[in-house]
């Protein structure tokens, strides 16, 4: 389970020395939800809206100013190790090495979490059956497609079995077939099959979250503005369509 509670950073504006120092640029203001085992939540927002800076400080990459982030009742200012052990994270760039080869990607990343050589090895080939990279899992990621870097990164990502997986804008630069491929990945690992994991998928892509999210939460200028199920949420706003409705609980007072 992944707690997130009134979340807040701010960061220091760029810009040339000879200038007044700019005020600092709130990424996040109050974000807060929270994510169940066994279910897909979706933090669905536009560009800018907080949701990549949210990612990063549950990946221990950034610190928040306020609030606190629980990975399973681990804080993640306090304990980052522990929680890095229970959570896996497909950041947008994919951050594969493009020299090594698939395996060695996914290996690599076992070893920082501790895992032994052959285990390692193992379980590299486990999840490349299961993500269908078994014929490229020795070459090197340079000439992957974008599917098959996407594919690498979720299975580096699944290495050590985390009972969480945090996934950053995972459909982008995905063609059809690979987003249905990821679709079908993530609704396996979110049934009991694939270990019922507590799976959080940031987005600004509408037709995702109406067919994969079982809750969305909707931010809007670093702020949590609504969250529940896609029926929920057309119910509160009054709508029939996702997108309206996304729009009218984001931006209430955009002209449409």
């Amino acid at each position: 389970m992944i707690e997130v509670q009134r979340l807040a950073k701010s960061f220091a504006a760029s810009g040339r020395w000879w200038q007044p120092a700019a005020r600092p640029v709130r990424a996040v203001a109050d974000i807060g939800f929270t994510a169940h085992a066994g279910q897909i939540t979706g933090l669905l927002g536009a560009n800018g809206a907080g949701k990549t800076t949210t990612v990063r400080i549950l990946a221990g990459l950034v610190t928040p100013d306020s609030g606190r982030l629980l990975v399973d009742g681990i804080d993640v200012v306090a304990d980052p190790r522990a929680v890095l052990a229970r959570v896996g994270v497909l950041s947008d760039s994919r951050g594969l090495y493009p020299r090594l080869t698939a395996r060695e990607n996914i290996v690599y990343h076992a070893h920082l979490h501790g895992m032994r050589r052959d285990a390692a090895n193992a379980r590299a080939e486990l999840l490349a059956d299961r993500f269908e990279l078994t014929r490229v899992l020795d070459r090197a990621t340079a000439g992957f497609s974008q599917g098959e870097r996407m594919k690498t990164a979720l299975a580096r990502a699944l290495v050590h079995d985390p009972p969480n997986l945090v996934l950053d804008e995972p459909t982008n630069g995905l063609d059809v077939l690979a987003t249905r491929s990821l679709r079908e990945t993530l609704r396996w690992l979110r049934s009991p099959d694939g270990g019922a994991k507590c799976i959080v998928v940031s987005t600004h892509i509408m037709q995702e979250v109406e067919r994969l999210c079982d809750q969305v939460v909707v931010v809007a200028a670093g702020c949590t503005v609504a969250s529940g199920s896609v029926d929920e949420l057309l119910r509160r706003a009054g709508q029939t369509d996702f997108e309206e409705a996304f729009v009218k609980l984001a931006f209430p007072h955009a002209r449409r």
